[in-house]
């Protein structure tokens, strides 16, 4: 998967890759027994990695039983009983059941179980895992609870799906010195032996079984308080003081959403928990969320304004989950993008309303690209569609179900107006409130809202894969501008593609005029667009999804005018032409003329989408020999920003401004810029010596930079720092500079490191991706993953199988690897490996497409350009 090489590599220094896994194909419970509370007593053993246990279940029963079924994984059953009567237990591992077999048929009604049972502590990131980091004082060791979607059942014996509604009554044995959370408070704490206590917490409302979370550890916690609920931040010792920015911004987030959604935050505290590894982003249990430590803790002063921006949406969309998906929880995965599109449009409506000098939306249309560009292969999908069992689930967890829903989202937003579209929110929270919803709750909530017939608009986006492309002709007849638009499908690579049609809402205007609105319904229409001579653009400042394909009359005029154009549509502008060029239908030399339109003074947004085009056409190029003259270019189009703002901030330098200066130094370095390659090695030398020499904005580049032409002594030196420091910020930011070079030798060495304990397993997986992609090595990823299958598989979970390997071949762009990624059997054992796995072949085999069909053409444009 391919959005843009450098913007990947920035991510990445920052934020480790989001590993897509999943559980074993889940079989259905019977829907006649459901829970109604769980009381679970926890004893871990730290050292040992396991822990014995015993609940008991309340449950009521629709029917007369004979046999409950409910979920297990990896744990082993002592003892059970019903109403104190014993129970045979039979467990299925490939179904992830234990049966309990009655020794008589009960009666409906209500009845107790109480279960006897031992499991695993993990050293990967599902279930109870452990967690070893480092410390001034050495090595230590946390534990914490990662159950979504489906890895309840490696904790507990339980109902595991989200229709399966209950309350959690939670106590834990652990060393006094340690800190238990959970997600409610802690309601009695005894001494239970020698050096040993029991915590027990309050019981939770009804929640679904993926939303119970557990922590513990030597930690510490601050704390603050927001419209009557206690906020905290609990960290690992040493550490709290950089959780205090997290701790402000929740206190506003709270109180923002409290309003916004009209229902107050339903549980008395929220804890926002930073781990050190092993969790692959953000979790958003009911009242303790988890974080993977550097992405919620942030240190002013030495911190990069990008990580604290990235920390405040990570945190705006796990917050806005408390609503969205814990208060009232989606009834099956199908309609997952009810969690995730919501709270991913939520995080930048929240971050633009409590932020108003973040330019949000701009930042966001890298991701949206992205999306586009995933949703016109043949291998997308509905926003929302059918999921047969947890692995499926998982393989929903794109960027279709976050970014084209929220895309959707913040499109029907604009159609309705704000006020409209929150009364239907509202609507909608206050009708399931600590039930289940689906998507059609949610279309008959904001129709009753706003009168308009939702579920008629909404259909065709989120029933249906694809995106829609909007061609213009414009015509002047009498001096009156007249715009036929037509409908079609954008596809990628997909000549037999099934065609679509949409309800598309469009907001066009004449350049410098005022917006006009219209419902695209049919495949064709006609309106009249002012006076000839004013260009009109669509899609104003790129909210709606969808792409445009102007006449060429009309793009010549709207380049002409570029420079009054606002950021959003020119970067909308960009983009399309971008798509447009890579597809064959827009000639190189109009995508270029765009580019080349862009001035230093333009905002950090158009650089970054100049950056995209640039950067994916350079991915293309590598290996070929027009590949110099398209770096030349890029690096010619990108160094007079670059001389407008310096190396050095200017006194009360706007935030953006420094941002933008990192990413141009990224960029100009990755293409080969002699210059910053000298001003990169005399900086990290001056980083080695005194490392506040270097400006927290310029970091992640500068190690970076330095990684791709590191020789034996400096790859040496980087790898000292990596293993010193404590901080999880500064451990990705210098292992993804060793990931980076491009010698084999070294780069074989930073393979190696993830066959032994120096990283949790999360930051493994993530190495490996990052030797392929940050250090242009593919191959011997792909060659380690092969060898050392069984040794990774071991490591990292029963789930790498389903997406470690697709991650890594995405990265290649022949035919012939997509083929050996067909015919590598364990990616495709269950059926979300075989979707990731076919997801991961399709980018494969459209960049090859790409590359045999469009790219020669756009070399050869470039080629005239550089000269």
């Amino acid at each position: 998967m391919y959005t843009s090489a450098m913007r990947f590599c920035r991510l990445l220094a920052l934020l480790p890759l989001l590993l897509l896994a999943s559980a074993a194909d889940g079989t259905e419970l019977p829907k006649t027994v459901a829970p109604t509370q769980y009381r679970i007593e926890l004893r871990p053993d730290f050292d040992q990695l396991t822990f014995s246990s015993s609940e008991t279940v309340d449950i009521t029963a629709s029917a007369a039983i004979e046999r409950l079924v409910l979920n297990a994984v990896a744990l082993d059953l002592s003892r059970a009983t019903v109403d104190g009567e014993t129970a045979n237990v039979a467990l299925d591992a490939a179904a992830e059941t234990a049966t309990l077999v009655l020794p008589h048929q009960i009666a409906a009604g209500t009845h107790r179980i109480a279960i006897d049972f031992t499991g695993k502590i993990n050293n990967f990131g599902r279930g109870l895992f452990k967690v070893d980091y480092p410390t001034g004082d050495g090595s230590k060791r946390m534990i914490a609870t990662h159950l979504e979607p489906a890895d309840a059942r490696r904790v507990f014996p339980s109902w595991d799906a989200p229709a399966f509604k209950a309350s959690f009554e939670t106590a834990i044995v652990l060393p006094e010195g340690f800190l238990a959370v959970s997600n409610m408070p802690a309601v009695e704490e005894t001494r239970v032996g020698q050096g040993l206590k029991r915590v027990a917490f309050a019981a939770t409302p009804r929640m679904s079984s993926y939303l119970f979370v557990l922590a513990a550890g030597d930690l510490e916690r601050i704390t603050s308080q927001s419209d009557g609920v206690e906020i905290g931040v609990v960290t690992t010792r040493g550490k709290s003081a950089t959780g205090r920015y997290a701790l402000a911004s929740a206190v506003d987030l709270l109180h923002y959403y409290d309003d916004y959604f009209g229902i107050r935050y339903a549980l008395p505290k929220l804890d926002l928990i930073a781990v050190p590894g092993l969790i692959n982003g953000a979790m958003e249990n009911w009242g303790g969320i988890t974080f993977f430590e550097s992405l919620l803790l942030y240190n002013p002063g030495y911190s990069s304004e990008r990580l604290k921006r990235s920390n405040y949406t990570i945190l705006a969309h796990e917050m806005s989950h408390q609503w969205f998906g814990n208060l009232v929880t989606m009834a099956w995965w199908d309609d997952l993008w009810l969690n995730e599109g919501f709270a991913t449009w939520m995080q930048a409506k929240a971050t633009e309303q409590l932020n108003s000098n973040w330019p949000i939306w701009l930042d966001e249309f890298g991701a949206r690209e992205g999306a586009m560009n995933a949703d016109a292969r043949r291998s997308t999908h509905p926003i929302q569609q059918p999921v047969s069992d947890e692995s499926e689930a998982l393989s929903e967890f794109d960027e279709i179900t976050y970014v084209k829903g929220r895309s959707f989202i913040r499109q029907l937003e604009n159609y309705l107006g704000p006020d409209r579209f929150r009364d239907g929110i509202r609507r909608y929270l206050a009708a399931h409130v600590y039930g289940n919803a689906t998507t059609a709750d949610l279309w008959q909530s904001l129709a009753a809202a706003s009168g308009e017939p939702i579920a008629a608009i909404a259909s065709s986006y989120t029933e249906q894969d694809g995106v829609p492309l909007i061609r213009v002709a414009a015509n002047c007849i009498a001096g009156k501008q007249h715009l036929h638009l037509r409908q079609e499908r954008f596809t990628v690579h997909d000549p037999d593609a099934a065609p679509r049609q949409w309800r598309i809402p469009v907001v066009y205007s004449p350049v410098g005029g005022e917006a006009k609105r219209l419902l695209l319904v049919d495949k064709e229409a006609d309106l009249d667009a002012g006076s000839c001579g004013t260009p009109v653009k669509l899609n104003q400042d790129g909210i709606g999804y969808y792409r445009v394909q102007y006449d060429h009359d009309t793009w010549r005029a709207l380049i002409d005018r570029f420079a009054v154009l606002s950021p959003g549509d020119k970067v909308n502008l960009i983009a399309d032409a971008a798509a447009l060029t890579g597809t064959g239908r827009m000639a190189p030399d109009d995508l270029l003329d765009a580019l080349e339109a862009v001035r230093p003074g333009d905002v950090r947004a158009v650089w970054q989408a100049v950056e995209r085009a640039l950067g994916h056409i350079e991915y293309l190029a590598r290996g070929r020999s027009a590949h110099d003259a398209v770096s030349a270019y890029g690096r010619k189009l990108l160094r007079p920003a670059l001389s407008a703002l310096g190396w050095d901030p200017a006194p009360n330098e706007a935030p953006d401004v420094m941002m933008l200066r990192a990413d141009l130094i990224w960029s100009l370095g990755e293409w080969g810029d002699p210059d910053i390659q000298a001003e990169i090695a005399r900086r990290f030398a001056a980083y080695r010596q005194d490392p506040a020499s270097l400006a927290p904005d310029l970091r992640p580049g500068v190690l970076h930079l330095t990684g791709r032409r590191a020789d034996r002594a400096t790859w040496d030196a980087i790898h000292a720092m990596a293993r010193a420091a404590t901080a999880s910020e500064d451990r990705v930011r210098f292992y993804y500079s060793l990931a980076s070079t491009p010698d084999p030798m070294l780069a074989k060495e930073t393979l190696a490191i993830a066959l032994s304990n120096e990283l949790p397993s999360n930051l493994d997986i993530a190495l490996i991706n990052w030797v392929a992609g940050a250090g242009q090595q593919p191959e011997l990823a792909w060659q380690f993953i092969k060898d050392n299958f069984a040794v990774l598989s071991d490591r990292f979970g029963p789930a790498y199988k389903d997406s470690g390997p697709a991650r890594v071949a995405a990265d290649f762009t022949d035919k012939e690897h997509a083929a050996e990624l067909a015919q590598f059997a364990p990616a495709h054992e269950t059926a979300g490996g075989r979707i990731v796995a076919a997801r991961a072949e399709e980018s494969i085999l459209t960049e090859a497409d790409a590359i045999a069909n469009v790219l020669p053409a756009i070399e050869t444009a470039i080629t005239k350009r550089a000269r």
